[in-house]
């Protein structure tokens, strides 16, 4: 497989000893075994996410990611802009289209960005895609099963897209309300993916989970029973927030409900390493809360 190399938005969620460091592990595991090269960009800054919305206003918001865009244009020329968080790349991709359809808000952000001397051009940005895009239009699905060592036969998995994966950008050719792509994944890595996962592009509730508690976990309530319903060993996700949320919240959602959930839920990621022949601690499964036991024993 011939090597791809791409500029790398990692956003902070992954970074060591964050909420998504298992991603970042795996997903280095992942592109070591696929031929894939990711070029940090230095100096990079938080999308600003939630919090972006909750303060200031449009242009200081778009200004965050477009410093990104900015930055990674003047290290990385042309390469195509990777980001593995959904928020990352929403915010990234929105500020992107923005620069290239309001000429008001491009003269806002520019303002902005001259303070540093940075500046962007429309239509002259780099393309900002999801990690999931790049293994499905530049790897392809076939390509990934080809070079399955370690099939993970035997485990059943619900692969939860959530919404932001899939709105409002998506993956190219897919259906928003039932995508196939995370699907296909289980399949290549030799695992069998849930028929009918009814609660595949739902939400984790997002942000909601800190300041609506117990509306947050009604949700995520529904996602995990789901799972369970259709007989999975684990729930499968491409969305740190989602992860987060849908692992992390099971024993409050067992006090408050008198339900008994402890399903595993992985990143897709911790998947393809394992198939790959990667070893269970490339594969950043020590650090689960859940412990994916299966995959574990697929490790060995």
């Amino acid at each position: 497989m011939a090597k791809k190399e791409y500029s790398f938005y990692p956003g902070c969620s992954s970074q060591s000893k964050a909420s998504a460091d298992n991603f970042m592990r795996s997903a280095n595991a992942m592109c070591d075994a696929l031929d894939i090269q990711l070029n940090e960009i230095d100096d990079w800054n938080c999308c600003g996410a939630s919090i972006g919305y909750a303060g200031g206003s449009e242009i200081p918001r778009l200004s965050l990611s477009a410093r990104n865009i900015a930055l990674s244009k003047q290290q990385q020329g042309d390469k195509d802009i990777v980001a593995p968080c959904a928020a990352c790349w929403i915010a990234t991709r929105e500020a992107e289209d923005r620069v290239n359809e309001n000429a008001h808000v491009r003269e806002g952000i520019n303002a902005a960005l001259g303070e540093i001397g940075l500046k962007v051009e429309p239509n002259q940005m780099p393309k900002t895609r999801h990690m999931v895009e790049v293994l499905m239009e530049d790897i392809g699905i076939d390509a990934i099963a080809k070079g399955v060592t370690n099939p993970l036969e035997g485990v059943k998995i619900a692969g939860y897209v959530g919404c932001q994966t899939n709105r409002p950008f998506g993956i190219a050719g897919e259906s928003f309300e039932n995508p196939q792509y995370l699907d296909q994944m289980i399949e290549a890595c030799g695992a069998e993916a849930l028929n009918r996962y009814e609660k595949k592009v739902s939400c984790c509730s997002g942000a909601l989970m800190f300041s609506e508690p117990q509306k947050g976990q009604a949700l995520v309530k529904d996602i995990i029973e789901a799972a369970y319903d259709g007989g999975a060993d684990m729930i499968v996700t491409p969305c740190q927030l989602c992860q987060m949320n849908v692992e992390s919240y099971q024993r409050d959602i067992n006090k408050t409900f008198k339900t008994k959930f402890e399903m595993p839920v992985v990143y897709y990621s911790q998947l393809i390493a394992l198939a790959y022949g990667k070893s269970a601690s490339e594969a950043a499964l020590d650090g689960q809360i859940i412990r994916a036991k299966k995959l574990e024993e697929k490790a060995k």
